[in-house]
């Protein structure tokens, strides 16, 4: 019977596993089924996805709805973090270039789990989509070095957020929500402990195994087929959307101009005019020899601007950081309190810096998430749209100006911030209560009044 008994958890175990990998036939980067014998800490992933993970799975099932349809993303992007395990024990490491070009349908995956989120905020499980989207940017451990579990620890602080919502909304009526908390947190902490035991520095590749990109490249999410190796064909589509866009935008400029897009017209006399001369009408709509009908000019199209590399490097005492897009585990580290970051034009980006700095500025950026631990100055944020901070420590200023959208988590050492605002809107400072934050909006709107021998302005608040 104990025999029994074993071989019974263990068909079941293996039942969850293929439930949550799937049916393909081919799920890994670079490894077809059966082919190579798989690497020991392989089969220490595939024990995570056996537990934690399929248990996540079965009960996001078992709740439906959004977040049922989230856990499939997860369930992708999980599968192919398993597949680039599988090239990285049979692989050397290839460059920087290369593998950010192997890891980008992980980003692509990451990106679409959080626009989930954004685009179901209605969502009555928006706090679980939320504790899904804030810390599915740590499955980026594969390319952080020399420490991915303090990252992804950050990752997993992210989701207690909004995890500790859910306990405190569901505790004491629908214990299936609890269990889905603790499964979900689970992964999070025993994918720590897989880790610190099999990559502790850095994701751990071959050192004698074949070239990855010639072994097999990415295979695209989402059921699409594999791209060839070596880099990607002209997108054509992407040509014709920016002409239409541009041809669009110089239709609307001419638009703009309001009473100055008449003066190309030339003048029509009473005489040439059906409405005014009954003879016209009476020949068939046609008009006797004239000045040449009017014909728009074609505005000219300026070509698409070129669109810069994308950047992250150190000069001189500045972090730069420009053009990232669709990249989720940017990381700065090793960093100095003489340093600065300067972040300009990243799109769905999320950057972490480690340690202490003298400042930060985040310029004309777009759905960026940024986590950083000390700022001895100030932390600027212009012209963006839709920005997250966390503070982990300290920072004595921070100034919004030219902003729509920005989520400021502070940390208990950061309670005494100063935070200057101009020219901005929806903005939210979260102040940590207890294991949970409170969210307070920053005013927007001022009343001014002259009280008889200087200007008083006010705080306007709008009911109802």
């Amino acid at each position: 019977m104990a025999n029994m008994e074993s071989l019974v958890q263990r068909l079941e175990k293996a039942v969850l596993r293929l439930e949550t990998l799937g049916s393909s036939g081919r799920n890994e980067v670079g490894s077809t089924e059966g082919s190579d014998v798989l690497a020991p800490y392989v089969e220490a992933f595939d024990e995570i996805l056996a537990g934690p993970v399929a248990t996540y799975y079965k009960l996001s099932k078992e709740l439906g709805g959004d977040v049922e349809k989230h856990a499939s993303m997860v369930n992708e992007a999980l599968k192919f973090q398993r597949g680039f395990l599988v090239t990285a024990s049979q692989c050397q490491q290839p460059p920087q270039a290369e593998l950010t070009q192997l890891l980008q349908p992980l980003s692509n995956k990451i990106l679409q789990i959080q626009e989930f989120r954004e685009k179901n905020r209605g969502s009555k499980q928006f706090n679980h989509l939320s504790a899904i989207s804030e810390s599915i940017p740590g499955l980026g451990w594969l390319t952080v070095t020399p420490k991915p579990g303090p990252y992804v620890k950050e990752m997993t602080d992210a989701a207690m957020f909004y995890t500790n919502r859910v306990l405190k909304e569901y505790k004491d009526t629908d214990k299936k929500h609890v269990d889905w908390v603790k499964a979900y947190i689970s992964f999070w902490t025993e994918l720590q402990a897989y880790i610190k035991a099999n990559h502790t520095t850095g994701l751990s590749w071959n050192k004698s195994g074949r070239i990855a990109t010639a072994f097999h490249s990415a295979p695209a999410l989402g059921g699409a087929p594999p791209p060839p190796p070596g880099p990607p064909p002209p997108d054509t589509s992407c040509s014709a959307s920016t002409e239409n866009t541009s041809s669009r935008s110089a239709l609307f400029a001419d638009l703009n101009k309001g009473a100055d897009i008449t003066s190309r017209l030339k003048h029509v006399p009473d005489s040439s005019k059906t409405h005014k001369n009954p003879a016209l009408r009476s020949v068939g709509g046609t008009t006797p020899a004239g000045p040449t009908p009017f014909k728009a000019a074609t505005p000219s199209v300026k070509p698409a601007a070129k669109k810069e590399p994308p950047k992250l490097e150190l000069q001189g005492k500045k972090w730069v950081v420009e053009n990232q897009e669709n990249v989720s585990n940017l990381v700065i580290q090793d960093t100095e309190l003489k340093q600065v970051v300067y972040v300009y034009e990243c799109v769905r980006s999320t950057l972490t810096i480690k340690g202490k700095i003298n400042s930060i500025t985040i310029d004309n950026c777009k759905k960026l998430g940024l986590v950083f631990d000390d700022v001895v100055g100030i932390v600027e944020i212009i012209n963006s749209k839709d920005v997250k901070i966390q503070v982990l420590g300290k920072v004595p200023t921070i100034s919004i100006n030219k902003t729509d959208g920005c989520h400021i988590y502070l940390s208990k050492d950061s309670l005494t911030c100063e935070i200057v605002s101009a020219k901005s809107s929806e903005m939210n400072i979260l102040i940590p209560e207890k294991d949970d934050f409170a969210e307070y909006p920053i005013p927007e709107q001022f009343k001014t009044v002259w009280s008889g021998d200087k200007l008083v302005t006010t705080v306007t608040e709008i009911s109802g």
